[in-house]
């Protein structure tokens, strides 16, 4: 612990208490007498606190009376980047969201207190920085614990799964052999990416649709998480692939303000044109994300190639076409 962090422990340990022993503080602290009296030396002739030694009450504490005078006492001001602030909060949410009922607070409770000191370095207690910072969820699948915890556990263990998948797109039942690879939070949801050994071949799981995970005693393919990335790591989204092609989508110029400081993909190219309209290059292996990407703009946003994405995206809005006419 910095002698910064110290002071704001100290900050915070007085505030949470009447008076504090000598003793108390060195240990809640965790340092020798010498080091705290230097530092209960530095914040009261440097950073003007009110920290005074109760001879009656054997130990240190705040001088809230009216009458004491002197320069106004404050901590450094201390804040984050936007950055940081979201990984932070994040984490600070996607805990609690893990954890609702409290199946695994004795793990994940400490680490929660700690995030939340944290975020208290703001020059403000966590509890008013929490109510300061609002995370909006985007539509996240909620996650059976039980399936999370043997996933994550195989992940870490180097051990295989069998898995009871329901696929979506085919809406499919199978039963599985994988192993796992890595973890994926995407869009507030999470996949698993892993070897498949029935089709010999990598594929990402949205754990959700895991219906039961049954763990193995054999090992998991070894495999290099650069040749993952080689293999799920280029195209868009999360539907990966190797066999790549470049989507060129045309926004009008309303659409433009809003898509232009968005980032699709890392590899994103893009140019505004001289009438204010936007136009983005991405790489995708398979269509299925990025079409429900491209169809929330509307009649706002035109795929110009290649013709088999603009041809099912025409198709997709044809069909949306007829529900409406069918259902004035």
């Amino acid at each position: 612990m910095n002698p910064l962090e110290r002071f704001y422990r100290i900050d915070q340990l007085l505030d949470e208490h009447a008076c504090l022993p000598l003793g108390a503080l060195c240990s809640a602290l965790e340092v020798s007498r010498a080091t705290l009296k230097r530092d209960l030396a530095y914040m009261r002739d440097r950073m003007h606190a009110p920290i005074v030694y109760d001879r009656f009450a054997g130990g240190y504490r705040f001088d809230r009376s009216k009458g004491h005078s002197g320069p106004r006492y404050a901590l450094p001001g201390l804040w984050f980047s936007a950055e940081e602030i979201h990984a932070l909060m994040t984490m600070n949410a996607l805990l609690r969201e893990l954890d609702p009922a409290g199946f695994i607070g004795g793990e994940v409770g400490p680490l929660i207190t700690r995030l939340e000191g944290l975020l208290a370095r703001a020059n403000a207690p966590a509890r008013e920085v929490l109510l300061r910072v609002r995370i909006v969820g985007n539509m996240g699948r909620p996650v059976a614990l039980k399936w999370f915890q043997m996933v994550g556990a195989a992940v870490m263990g180097g051990r295989r799964l069998q898995i009871d998948y329901v696929g979506r797109h085919r809406n499919s039942r199978t039963t599985r052999e994988v192993s796992p690879l890595r973890l994926v939070f995407h869009r507030n949801s999470w996949y698993l990416d892993a070897w498949c050994h029935a089709a010999d071949d990598f594929r990402t799981f949205a754990i959700d649709a895991i219906e039961r995970a049954t763990p193995l005693e054999a090992t998991a393919k070894r495999v290099s998480l650069k040749a993952v990335d080689l293999r799920l790591g280029g195209g868009y989204g999360i539907y990966k692939g190797e066999q790549l092609q470049w989507a060129t989508l045309h926004f009008d110029a309303q659409a433009a303000i809003w898509v232009r400081p968005e980032q699709w993909h890392p590899k994103q190219e893009a140019r505004t044109l001289p009438d204010g309209t936007y136009e983005l290059r991405v790489p995708y292996a398979q269509p299925h994300e990025l079409v429900m990407d491209i169809l929330r703009h509307g009649e706002r946003v035109e795929v110009i190639e290649p013709d088999a994405l603009r041809r099912e995206v025409m198709r997709r809005l044809a069909l949306a076409v007829e529900r409406y006419r069918g259902n004035p």
